[in-house]
């Protein structure tokens, strides 16, 4: 039974979602749902985090790229989102804005201490 309890409250933990601060910028980890107006996102997983540590001077400052699931009303698709590019979808654009922990040279990131920032706009105003 302690067995059946344990699952369920992992199986919902997974759906957990973070509600927009006041910076209009809604924050997920992987397998947790960010909703922003009409459209829903789960970052699933980490695809390259070549980001440049912040004590570390470099050429190019790198990047984030994860896979998510986008569900905009319509059956759930997934996409490839690349840090600071934004995706046009469903009459808006979908960015992802922020990732945290910052990059330290001493430091390695687990996939489960990643929180992700996201926005959406309609057009030049946001969708919330």
């Amino acid at each position: 039974m302690q067995r059946l309890v344990f699952l369920l409250s992992l199986a919902l933990s997974a759906c957990v979602t973070y509600q927009v601060k006041s910076d209009g910028i809604v924050r997920a980890r992987l397998g947790e749902a960010a909703t922003l107006g009409q459209v829903t996102v789960v970052p699933l997983k980490l695809l390259e985090d070549s980001r440049c540590p912040a004590v570390v001077q470099c050429v190019w400052a790198g990047r984030v790229r994860i896979e998510a699931r986008l569900g905009t009303g319509v059956e759930p698709q997934l996409h490839e989102l690349t840090g600071g590019q934004p995706l046009t979808l469903s009459g808006g654009t979908l960015e992802l804005v922020e990732v945290e922990p910052e990059a330290k040279p001493d430091r390695t990131i687990y996939p489960e201490d990643y929180r992700f920032g996201f926005r959406f706009r309609r057009g030049d105003q946001p969708a919330f």
